[in-house]
């Protein structure tokens, strides 16, 4: 029946003029033709597409049989002989169809599904669409264009394979989505290269290409991860498609290092005035991704000039390090760890000059690193971000050192954070006393640095439980500074701000250590009384309540934060008495 349907349909058009072709026309024919391939008539729909009294017609209204074709495939319902026929007639469709009108049917039925089943139709149509697309005599580029951001849109719809498990079971076809993909596009970039005329169409055209290359770097190489560099790099489809990537950048005329060491510059780098307004908001991240595939995974760097420092690679990274560790997705700030590991590696210690940090990212890049260490839920990168700070601290002039030290004890605002740095600003001190004298760590400098350092934020209203790290670590350094510089010498400048120093420092901590163990002890005859009664109670710690802990671990609590107050007590007892027994070992040398 819906054979004959569609073969009365097909006689009663055969007779009519292209132009006299109804609306009405395009419906029926492509319901009958849904029909046929439902009752499995897909044979006879063959030939009726195959006889060449039907060409106009099915050059006209054919595209309009695409859709049932693909959905029937999707379905995967066919016995191999009836799929093979579903292929037959798809490909008889694109080779006879208005390619305008097959275009804008096909972006429409990739535009269709969702899940898993968006990789499945891209795969499916890929070929089709770059056919139809090289049959187009005008407006190429635009329809590349159209094409490209379809795909790309529908794809960013889907999750990123994160583990090597995930990039090898693909269940989303991304991957497999990415390597068609490349070979979609190859041709229209072969076109490029081709057109020596640089023709209006050829700029478009490229335009398009780094268009989709731009978004490709954003997404999905951004948040990619990438297998361990001693795995097979054949194995792991997205670097693979990541490669390709830059490959068609540097075949358009864009390779990276006119792109990264030009980005944010005012030369201009782009032909589309697009690019020239969007570069800060959208650009940055492209470029950041970049940086990051071509310096730690290592694609096209053999294009790199031999002829660049290390530090001055580092300063170009350095914009991109900073947009990477803005981004709270662990995949994405990893990559600004791994960037800049890879160009500190490269210095030598203590040869970073301070004037580098008189520009913005040599300051924000560590200000992103304390955020990693104290924010990112993962230990491992915590670890790294620490790692990583000491490593950029270590590659610092002496200057630098002194100058990213006030910055961090200033923006930090976390008591682990600011023992780290004083416990580097100890080791300078040390190596400046035992070795080369260096003037940022000893004298007028370093006291104004001390300010920082040895003092109560709040007076003896401090919270010590919170600041406990912090207080610890100045201790330490108070007590090593009252041990390794005498008086008499005083190199470090010490022993003539030593009357400050107890007045912001010593006497509040005193007082507040007072005020922190009486306040706890009570907490804690408190909560004893609660236990005899059975109830459950709230605590405060560290100026946060704390609600219903059980009696047994209230008192657990109570008693750590107390033997906290009694280690600073007696660190801080034993700093005093030092500075007792100098300054009287000093009298009695001067009345001798």
């Amino acid at each position: 029946m819906a054979v004959e349907e569609l073969q009365s349909i097909i006689q009663r058009c055969q007779i009519l003029e292209e132009q006299d072709f109804k609306e009405e026309d395009f419906g029926l024919l492509q319901l009958a033709g849904q029909r046929c391939i439902d009752e499995g008539h897909i044979d006879q729909l063959l030939e009726i597409i195959q006889n060449e009294k039907n060409k106009v017609i099915v050059k006209n209204m054919g595209w309009n049989l695409v859709g049932p074709v693909v959905r029937s495939l999707l379905r995967n319902e066919q016995e191999d002989d009836k799929r093979k026929c579903h292929f037959l007639l798809l490909d008889l469709l694109v080779k006879l169809c208005n390619p305008k009108e097959l275009l804008l049917g096909l972006l429409e039925l990739i535009e269709e599904p969702s899940g898993k089943q968006i990789s499945q139709i891209i795969l499916l149509l890929l070929q089709p669409l770059q056919t139809v697309i090289q049959k187009l005599r005008n407006n190429k580029a635009y329809s590349v264009g159209l094409a490209l951001s379809t795909l790309w849109r529908q794809l960013s719809l889907l999750p990123v394979p994160y583990s090597k498990e995930q990039i090898q079971a693909d269940d989303y076809g991304l991957c497999q989505c990415c390597k068609a993909l490349i070979e979609f596009t190859k041709p229209f970039v072969e076109d490029v290269i081709d057109n020596k005329e640089n023709s209006r169409e050829n700029e478009k055209l490229k335009d398009e290409i780094l268009k989709f290359c731009l978004k490709s770097l954003k997404w999905p190489l951004l948040t990619a991860q990438f297998l361990e560099q001693s795995e097979e790099a054949g194995d792991d489809p997205l670097k693979c498609f990541a490669s390709e990537i830059i490959g068609f950048l540097s075949a358009i005329g864009y390779p990276f290092p006119k792109m990264i060491f030009n980005h944010g510059r005012k030369k201009k780098i782009w032909n589309y005035l697009e690019f020239e307004e969007e570069e800060d908001k959208q650009l940055s991240e492209s470029m950041a991704s970049l940086a990051y595939l071509v310096f730690v995974q290592g694609i096209s760097l053999d294009q790199l000039p031999m002829v660049l420092s290390p530090s001055y690679l580092l300063q170009f990274n350095m914009g991109h390090i900073d947009i990477l560790l803005q981004r709270t997705e662990e995949s994405v700030f990893s990559k600004g760890l791994d960037l800049l590991e890879n160009g500190l590696l490269r210095i030598e210690d203590s040869s970073l000059v301070h004037q580098y940090l008189e520009i913005k990212s040599f300051l924000t890049v560590p200000q992103g690193l304390v955020k990693v260490m104290t924010l990112c839920p993962i230990e491992t990168l915590r670890k790294k971000g620490l790692a990583v700070l000491q490593l950029y601290i270590n590659k610092l002039d002496p200057q630098g050192k002194y100058t990213l030290f006030r910055c961090l004890l200033n923006t930090s605002n976390h008591s682990g954070v600011e023992a780290f740095i004083i416990q580097n600003i100890k080791n300078q001190i040390d190596m400046s006393l035992k070795k080369t004298h260096n003037k940022w760590f000893t004298g007028p400098q370093l006291i104004s640095l001390l300010d920082l350092v040895l003092f109560l934020p709040e007076g003896a209203e401090t919270d010590l439980l919170q600041n406990s790290d912090r207080i610890m670590a100045s201790l330490n350094l108070l007590r090593y500074l009252v041990i390794k510089d005498n008086e008499k010498d005083n190199q470090t400048g010490l022993w003539t701000e030593l009357e400050k120093i107890e007045n912001n420092f010593l006497k509040p901590l005193h007082t507040g250590l007072n005020m922190s163990k009486a306040h706890y002890e009570a907490e804690i005859k408190n909560s004893q009384e609660v236990q005899k009664s059975k109830d459950h109670c709230s605590l405060n710690v560290g100026r946060e309540e704390i609600p219903n802990m059980p009696p047994e671990m209230q008192l657990k609590v109570l008693h750590s934060a107390l033997f906290t107050f009694d280690l600073i007590e007696s660190v801080l007892a034993r700093v005093e008495e030092l500075i007792e027994t100098k300054t009287k070992s000093t009298s009695e040398e001067n009345m001798g």
